[in-house]
Formats: structure tokens, sequence, C-alpha cells
């Protein structure tokens, strides 16, 4: 019994898949049926070419600790460290920064641009009471390393069992 559509009995059936002859112009009447894509509203266009130049770079970061310290770890490459700011309060670590185009290459000039250069900064919430007083920077092969040490009150202290 040959199948049929919907379930209604009928005297034809289907034997071989439907062709298109006409592809491309299959295609065409396709795209004519979709709206045509307009240019957005002026307001969302960029007014020049350099419209991202007022963002921020957002610096990537490690942050981790140990039985004593907080360690935030961030790679900045190409940037002195008198280009760097750091700002500790009791809860929030933040790093400002700016990495300057040193080259003299035209950005007409550029196959890929990947690094940014710029303004950057990251504010880091700390998971746990710090001692600002006592935080050390270090910068290092490119990479700015800095130790918080934990407040008193929240480094883990191990009890020893005393069995009675």
């Amino acid at each position: 019994m040959a199948w049929t559509p919907f379930g209604k009995s009928s005297t034809s059936t289907v034997k071989q898949p439907m062709v298109m002859d006409d592809t491309k112009q299959t295609m065409q009447n396709m795209q004519a049926m979709l709206p045509q894509q307009q240019d957005p509203a002026p307001h969302q266009q960029p007014q020049d070419e350099n419209w991202f130049s007022n963002f921020e770079g957002q610096l990537a970061v490690d942050v981790y600790q140990t039985a004593s310290d907080i360690v935030i770890k961030a790679p900045i490459a190409g940037v002195e460290p008198h280009n760097i700011d750091i700002a500790i309060t009791d809860d929030v670590v933040t790093v400002k920064g700016e990495r300057l185009v040193e080259s003299s290459v035209q950005q007409q000039d550029y196959y890929c641009q990947e690094c940014y250069y710029g303004v950057f900064s990251r504010s880091i919430i700390l998971p746990v009471a710090v001692a600002t007083d006592e935080a050390e920077a270090t910068f290092v092969n490119g990479v700015l390393t800095i130790t918080i040490p934990k407040a008193e009150k929240a480094r883990t202290k191990k009890l020893e069992i005393r069995a009675l």
C-alpha cells in the first residue's frame, strides 16, 4: 500500500523527491521575499573611525589565595610600571593603566591588530578582609603580581584535637 499524506486515500503516490530545475531562479525569488536590510539609525552609526577610543580595555587577571595571602596576577606586556596605578581598599583592588602605541605603523597598514592599546582597568572584589598596609606589588617579565596579606581575622587557624 502506498503512503498517503494526512491519512487521506488517494490514487497518486509520491515516487521520487521533487527536483528544482532552476536553483538560481528559486534563490532569487526567495531573496526577493525577504525584507530589505535598512541602514542602522543615524544615532547607532559611529561618528568617526575611532568611535571605540572612548572605551576602556579590561585587564585579564588570575586571583587565588594561599593560607596567608590573596594573590592577583595580571599579564601586562608592553606597559611600563610607572604607567600602572594600584588602589586597594578593605574589599576591592583596582588596577588601572595605559598601554601606549610606540610604533609608527599607519592604521591602514595593519593586516591584523589584536593587541589592545589605550587605557585599561580592572576592579577585583576580594573574598576576605585584607591588611592593605602590608600589600606588595612586583612586575617581572610583563606580569604584575600583587600580594595582599589576609587580615588576621580572615586567616584560617588549624586546631589540634586533644584526646581526653
